[in-house]
């Protein structure tokens, strides 16, 4: 595989998994009822603030990459992409990963293949 695939494979992952995080919110805050107004606002904040970190990351690989400019920046923010990937990574894994829910045992294993991919990406 080419280093452009192997990144637009990890953006679209993790775009992807940004918007699949973003849908249910309504009934991700249905299951936290009864909650205050402040504490309903500072959970959509949180929520959606995940999903567009990883709108941000997935853009920011896949302007740096159809951009094609100079290949060690490339690789740099291949990198740090995918540190970040692997924090919200970790992040999940001692928070949301510890409930029930499928999704949140899934999410760290999606950004951690996204990072992998990305670090994949950046040495090659």
């Amino acid at each position: 595989m080419t280093v452009e695939v192997l990144a637009y494979i990890a953006a679209a992952l993790t775009g992807l998994w940004g918007v699949s995080h973003a849908i249910p919110t309504r009934r991700v805050l249905a299951g936290f009822a009864p909650i205050s107004t402040d504490n309903r606002r500072v959970l959509v904040q949180e929520w959606l603030a995940e999903a567009l970190t990883m709108w941000g990351v997935a853009v920011l690989v896949i302007v740096v990459t159809a951009v094609g400019g100079d290949a060690e920046v490339t690789r740099w923010v291949y990198r740090v992409a995918a540190g970040l990937l692997v924090a919200l990574a970790v992040l999940t894994t001692f928070t949301g990963a510890r409930t029930p829910v499928i999704w949140f045992k899934i999410c760290p294993v999606l950004l951690a293949t996204s990072a992998t991919l990305l670090l994949l990406a950046s040495t090659l």
